[in-house]
């Protein structure tokens, strides 16, 4: 059965809810904004190495230059490391600490109607009256994803829309055994889970740094996808730094690596790797509709979860609470024409505030809607998605220094994120 995951943030994801309460100004001046909006719940929240195939120089038999024959010598290594692959490498290295992780979810049934008021049904069933479910019955649902191991104490890392609600765990290692796995903990704002099971000692995976990757190097993705154990994908890293947004998963706070690497309904939760056989994301996500648009949770975002996960079980995002939009030549167009707007902007690239939530810790600084933000604790931003990062790094209850411009004058404004609300299941 098909995993019951948020693989598609296009079918699955809503948007955190926050107060619909406007601001007189804001609402004539951003009304133009709405499709470019992106709620930012703001908290403290390999170089590729390949094989090639070069031609063999000529060299004349005459010539014994050191510096030619040094040459020869470095074209017979290329070819002989071109005759290894290193994708083989990669996958008989970490193959063993890539598990299945299926998980059991009990649930109320529903109850079902006949079939002449269920065309569904009278499609399956011809004229057959389906019989409705007893009252109070309970069903099972099946969901399978996969996981990798990161150290030797059993701890396994994952998606959280993989084990959410589940009521039974298990963990399938690549040598067939089936061993009981419990969630240690899940948090839902960034998809990331860790899954423990009694055995130690089992093979596990090396992990990557993904702020040191670049568009064009290789990716492989090993997992489960459609029930296919085992299954290697490879092909590029196709992008960095792609927001929940850009993909539609607006419930989410991660900064996504986009990869071409062939990922399907069961990848979730599996390893996204480098040419050496290190984790630089956790694949998560694909798009409806779309061919070569996979996304990963980059491995720095998915282990500091994953840290705190494990040290307390839960996992904390502070809350600023704005919504922003990212300066265009087309959004500077329309906000410096329209006569209703209270302010200009003067600046060709930024993040501008749309909003502010009411009592929010934005709010209570003084952040007011047309403010362009420049930078946090000092990180000069230039988008939406590098306040988020600043901001990520902050701790609960510790003041940031956020300078804005406002009205054409820089003004530093200090604010102290608080705990966001929790997302439970139910609101992803």
């Amino acid at each position: 059965m098909s995993e019951p995951q948020k693989k598609l943030p296009i079918e699955d994801s809503s948007p955190v809810p926050v107060s619909t309460e406007k601001s007189p100004t804001a609402t004539n001046t951003l009304r133009w904004g709405s499709k470019y909006l992106s709620l930012l719940l703001l908290s403290t929240i390999a170089s590729c190495s390949f094989g090639y195939l070069a031609a063999k120089e000529q060299i004349p038999s005459n010539v014994e230059s050191p510096a030619v024959a040094q040459k020869v010598a470095d074209s017979s290594s290329i070819l002989a490391s071109a005759n290894t692959n290193f994708i083989t490498q990669v996958v008989d290295k970490v193959g063993p600490a890539v598990v299945r992780i299926n998980a059991s979810t009990t649930v109320a049934a529903r109850s079902t109607t006949t079939d002449e008021e269920d065309p569904v049904l009278r499609r399956f069933f011809g004229n057959r009256a389906a019989q409705p479910n007893r009252s109070g019955e309970r069903e099972i649902r099946q969901g399978t994803g996969s996981g990798f191991i990161i150290n030797n104490n059993g701890q396994i890392l994952t998606n959280a829309h993989v084990v959410s609600g589940a009521t039974k765990v298990t963990v399938t290692l690549k040598d067939g055994r089936t061993i009981a796995g419990k969630v240690k903990g899940l948090d839902l704002v960034t998809d990331v889970a860790i899954v423990e099971v009694a055995e130690k000692n089992l093979p596990s995976i090396q992990l990557g740094d993904s702020d040191k990757i670049k568009p064009g190097e290789w990716a492989i993705a090993i997992g489960n996808p459609l029930g296919l154990d085992n299954t290697v994908t490879a092909g590029i890293i196709s992008g960095t730094g792609r927001t929940s947004a850009d993909i539609g998963a607006t419930d989410k706070r991660v900064s996504y690596i986009q990869t071409d690497a062939a990922i399907n309904p069961g990848n979730s939760g599996g390893p996204l790797l480098d040419a050496s056989g290190r984790v630089i994301g956790m694949n998560t996500a694909i798009l409806r509709g779309t061919q070569g648009l996979g996304f990963a949770i980059p491995i720095n975002t998915a282990q500091r979860i994953a840290t705190q996960l494990i040290a307390t079980g839960k996992v904390e995002h502070p809350f600023l609470g704005v919504q922003m939009i990212n300066i265009t030549p087309q959004i500077k167009e329309e906000i410096n024409n329209d006569p209703s707007a209270n302010f200009k902007i003067d600046v060709d690239r930024g993040t501008i505030i749309a909003r502010t939530v009411r009592n929010s810790p934005a709010a209570t600084a003084g952040i007011k809607s047309g403010d362009i933000i420049k930078s946090v604790n000092g990180k000069a931003v230039v988008t939406s998605n590098d306040v988020q990062q600043a901001v990520d790094t902050t701790k609960i209850g510790n003041s940031i220094a956020v300078i804005v411009r406002r009205n054409g004058t820089d003004i530093t404004l200090n604010v102290t994120p608080i705990a966001a609300p929790p997302i439970t299941a139910a609101q992803e």
